[in-house]
């Protein structure tokens, strides 16, 4: 293990932590939230003074990282940041709010799952309001291309990185011959999806304020909103429209996104296997809610039930978190499905959460194909994914990451059940933050303030798992791992 270099990359990325303080700093300015101006102002200089202390005793040091080093890099860098990026909560004298709640908020926004402790958020300064939509943006995509682009400038290698960070699962093609390239391609389409989205959000009738902050959570599909009706405060079927559109885009992969922008066709979504699978499943999900909600009393008129079915199902299916409604009073069928299709989540190489769709398809291909197996045993049955024939070590490890996930499921479950949390409130709070979903239902639909400071925790971890697809947090624990 080269802790010298870990060292270098965590002081280095501390440091470009430390920057995204100054525009919340500018934000209270703008809004004459003086207090709140010390609290980032207090929190980038304490950053980056750690970062800098980190960094310069090892500043010669250069050397590519291993594999190894990039998972603990990677783990560090959610775990240090998440923990850091909770000083404005902490510092800020109008919020009063406990440590454990300061961390679970920051954790909450950094990995882009929306879970949240604040109850009367239009009561909150903006400043705050838009550093907890900002720390989604950063989490979603933005801080790690970063890295990933001025690692190697600063010679530091980022492929172990890159990998760690397992932007993609099964595909391990780069986008570009170059990682650097490859960061920049990524970062140029999240920054201009944003800004789209931006554009969309204050043409449909949002302040410039609101859609800024809500193109954030949107395309790191993180679901914070700075309204405590979230997207039901606009009552705008413009709104809901837009968010549905960009969801949707920052579910998919982004490699996707970088080759039909570079080749001016389409053809790469329609050739994909996954997006494919992704397109059909949203699809059916909302056909299925639409027409099970028209069936019974409806969301008011036709066309409104239409519009808030597809968005709540396009919101949690991608993990967004998003609400245009109060789902919890939905019929428990339409509950359930919901849930349970956040699990699957969004594609690899985007900023959803879950399982994701790759590893879904792959499952169920598998799952048929031991079918066929049961009536031709001697047969040689192949899965493909697209025109790609798939190993069996890519198989196991797609089994291997779903047994170890639901068992993570069930550890949290139990352990949020032993907080006396009611099972249903624990089933979804669980679910909500291993699939980085956000709301729950029952005693946590309307936040998680009254969860245990000990059930705080657990979620954390939840989150944290969620963000890192579970082995890149898990492998850290393992002996083998520390061994020479």
């Amino acid at each position: 293990m080269r802790f010298k270099i870990i060292q270098k990359i965590l002081g280095i990325l501390l440091i470009i932590f430390s920057v995204s303080m100054l525009p919340s700093v500018l934000v209270s300015v703008y809004f004459s939230e003086y207090l709140e101006t010390w609290s980032f102002l207090y929190t980038f200089f304490f950053i980056m003074l750690a970062g800098t202390l980190c960094w310069l005793p090892v500043v010669e040091e250069k050397a590519e990282l291993r594999v190894r080093d990039g998972f603990l890099v990677v783990v560090l860098f959610w775990v240090v940041l998440g923990v850091l990026g909770a000083l404005p909560f902490i510092l800020s004298e109008s919020l009063n709010i406990s440590i454990t709640d300061s961390i679970f908020e920051s954790m909450s926004g950094l990995t882009t799952t929306g879970a949240s402790v604040f109850v009367n958020i239009e009561s909150l300064p903006k400043s705050i309001l838009f550093y907890r939509q900002f720390l989604q943006w950063l989490g979603g995509l933005g801080i790690i291309v970063m890295a990933v682009a001025i690692l190697p400038i600063l010679g530091i290698g980022g492929m172990q990185l890159y990998r760690a960070e397992s932007l993609t699962t099964i595909k391990e093609k780069t986008l570009t011959p170059r990682i650097t390239d490859t960061a920049s391609a990524l970062l140029n389409i999240y920054i201009a999806l944003t800004i789209l989205c931006a554009i969309g959000y204050k043409l449909a009738g949002m302040t410039t304020y609101d859609a800024l902050c809500h193109s954030f959570s949107t395309i790191s599909i993180g679901g914070f909103s700075t309204y405590s009706n979230n997207i039901a405060y606009f009552n705008s079927t413009s709104v809901e429209l837009v968010a549905t559109v960009f969801m949707l885009l920052a579910a998919a992969n982004f490699g996707l996104h970088f080759a039909a922008w570079r080749k001016k066709d389409l053809l790469p979504y329609r050739e994909d296997s996954e997006f494919k699978g992704y397109t059909a499943i949203i699809i059916i999900l909302s056909v299925v809610s639409v027409t099970y909600l028209l069936a019974g009393e409806g969301l008011g008129n036709i066309e409104t039930t239409v519009i808030r079915g597809v968005f709540q199902t396009v919101s949690i299916a991608t993990t967004t978190g998003f609400t245009t409604t109060d789902y919890s009073t939905w019929p428990s069928f339409l509950l359930m499905l919901l849930i349970i299709s956040s699990f699957i989540g969004g594609c690899a190489g985007s900023t959803g959460g879950g399982i994701k769709v790759v590893r879904f398809l792959l499952l169920i291909k598998q799952g048929l194909r031991e079918l066929k197996r049961l009536v031709h045993p001697s047969s040689e049955v192949v899965i493909k994914l697209g025109k790609n024939v798939l190993n069996d070590k890519a198989l196991e490890s797609v089994w291997g990451f779903f047994a170890v996930y639901i068992a993570i499921f069930v550890v949290m479950f139990l352990l949020l059940i032993a907080t006396d949390l009611p099972y249903l409130s624990s089933f979804s709070a669980v679910a909500a933050t291993l699939n980085n979903l956000g709301p729950g239902l029952g005693a946590v639909s309307e936040g998680y303030s009254g969860v245990s400071d000990f059930g705080k925790w657990v979620l954390f971890a939840g989150m944290l798992f969620g963000r890192l697809e579970v082995f890149t947090l898990l492998i850290i624990f393992t002996k083998t791992f520390w061994k020479k």
